[in-house]
């Protein structure tokens, strides 16, 4: 493929060239021959009455609809805001236009400039301008001064940008390392209120234990002799006990053999068994008569 393709901007290159260019824009110039997307504001998205950051480029509207715009510079401190429909330039801070002010040579503070001395070569009596014709040279110096003004101004703007947004990083990163902190607190809180709890019930064990080692250790023979009295009390009742029960077996078995034998008279039986029976009651009560000291003993 040959031949020589013009763009819009009056920029020629060849095909063979161009062809590899992968940008929608134009290579020397950025010319975007797209048409551009319409604009609208960042917040409420209105098309109307808007302004753009010249520090960051965010779009707001003014302050006749939603006031975001100003907003945006009361938030980030970036006092300059161009506007869309006019293409001038808004100071925040000073509350004036500043589209039209350059610093002047001479003692360096910042004057208006004149239409007529940018656009008009013919003459500028209306400025009051000591020649009639400004030269190429005063233009430019003019220009240069202009785009000096604006690099310091956007240098200083972008350091007020960096120092704002390290300022929120920095209160993020403390409220961060705040509510790591409190929440490191309350679990050892926590912990610590077991542990004590813990050691409290650990030192009241400890302490009845060496009260209890204590006392056995200063009276060893009472002891002794009180469980000898309780080992003694204890033989004594099973011994009555023992007694007791094979008393009753004895008897028992007297009833028995009597009731077995059947060649009494009948009389002498019904005498036989109503004393027998007269009598059991009486080994019976005997039974239930023991002393309760020596049950209790017998464990």
């Amino acid at each position: 493929m040959g031949g020589i393709l013009t763009t819009i901007c009056n920029h020629s290159f060849h095909c063979s060239c161009i062809s590899k260019w992968a940008d929608s824009s134009c290579p020397v110039c950025r010319y975007c021959q797209q048409m551009p997307e319409k604009s609208v504001c960042f917040m409420c998205q209105t098309s109307e009455n808007l302004w753009i950051c010249l520090i960051c480029g965010f779009v707001g509207c003014g302050r006749y609809k939603e006031g975001h715009a100003v907003r945006h510079w009361k938030e980030t401190q970036h006092c300059y805001s161009l506007e869309l429909e006019t293409q001038r330039v808004w100071d925040y801070a000073g509350d004036n236009y500043v589209h039209r002010l350059i610093q002047s040579k001479t003692d360096g503070k910042l004057v208006e400039l004149h239409t007529h001395c940018v656009h008009a070569v013919d003459g500028c009596g209306s400025c009051g301008c000591m020649d009639s014709g400004i030269s190429e040279t005063l233009l430019s110096s003019k220009v240069e001064a202009i785009v000096s003004e604006y690099n310091e101004l956007l240098a200083t703007q972008l350091e007020n940008q960096k120092q704002y947004f390290e300022a929120l990083l920095q209160e993020v990163k403390d409220e961060t390392a705040r509510k790591t902190s409190e929440a490191v607190k309350k679990v050892a809180s926590q912990k610590t209120l077991k542990l004590q709890a813990k050691l409290e019930r650990c030192t009241k064990e400890k302490k009845f234990l060496d009260d209890l080692n204590e006392n056995l250790a200063k009276n060893p023979q009472v002891w002794k002799v009180k469980i000898l009295q309780m080992e003694e009390s204890e033989k004594k009742a099973l011994k009555l006990k023992d007694d007791k029960i094979q008393m009753l077996e004895q008897q028992l078995h007297d009833l028995m053999a009597r009731l077995e034998v059947g060649k009494l008279p009948t009389e002498q039986d019904g005498s036989a068994t109503s004393t027998a029976i007269t009598e059991a009651p009486i080994h019976v009560q005997s039974i239930s008569s023991l002393p309760s000291d020596t049950e209790g003993g017998v464990k």
